[in-house]
């Protein structure tokens, strides 16, 4: 008999090592991957390129909602679209985090992606990876894990990546501020803020490599097909 196709959920805070597991244990498993992230990055820069206001909830909403976002190609060639337009390069800048965090705390935003991340993941076979995919989108999902880390730990990474694309902010102190300033919005808006939920299990990344982390997952979800 055929295994039944999981639901996964990742969350995590930023720089956590959310995107590498996820990809990797979706790899290993033949799963889709879904990076929910991207999608309000997609928001983001599509507000920004527009000139809206990233304060002005109201029109955010109506972008969101009216917007074509697409997450489309293979595990190790994902690329993201919106409205036709692939911007898989230019979501990934400071500038874009930053404005992402911002725009993610917006209830209507919130309410028109996680509808679709919904209808992209309840098939199964999917590892999802975001802020809010145990407690909110798919809170029945059969395997739940938070990833965390150092905050230290966390600006390392993201500054080590922004450099490699050209990216970086002007100094490894400037990134944990950034880090430091996205986990309080993300842990403190009211819609859906980011917080482990009860039955998700804890790993912590600070001081694990990437091939680490991800045994370790595939590890619990073999023990899960093994009840």
């Amino acid at each position: 008999m055929a295994q039944r196709r999981l639901i996964i959920a990742i969350d995590g805070p930023a720089g956590a090592g959310k995107s590498t597991a996820a990809r990797a244990l979706a790899r290993r498993l033949g799963y889709l991957y879904i990076d929910t992230g991207a999608m309000y990055r997609a928001v983001a820069w599509k507000a920004l390129q527009s000139g809206v206001a990233l304060d002005d909830t109201a029109h955010i909403g109506e972008l969101a909602a009216k917007s074509q976002i697409e997450l489309t190609g293979s595990v190790d060639d994902s690329h993201v679209l919106i409205d036709g337009r692939d911007i898989t390069t230019e979501i990934r800048t400071p500038q874009i985090s930053q404005a992402a965090s911002i725009v993610s705390a917006i209830p209507a935003v919130r309410r028109a992606l996680v509808a679709r991340q919904q209808e992209m993941g309840r098939a199964g076979g999917v590892v999802m990876e975001g802020r809010d995919i145990g407690t909110h989108v798919f809170p029945q999902a059969d395997i739940k894990f938070f990833l965390e880390a150092s905050a230290e730990a966390r600006a390392h990474r993201r500054f080590t990546e922004d450099a490699a694309r050209g990216t970086a902010a002007k100094s490894l102190a400037s990134t944990l501020a950034e880090i430091e300033e996205r986990d309080i919005r993300d842990r403190t808006r009211e819609d859906s803020p980011l917080v482990q939920a009860a039955d998700a299990i804890y790993l912590d990344s600070s001081s694990l490599t990437a091939k680490q982390v991800v045994e370790r997952m595939a590890e619990i979800v073999e023990q899960y097909r093994e009840r």
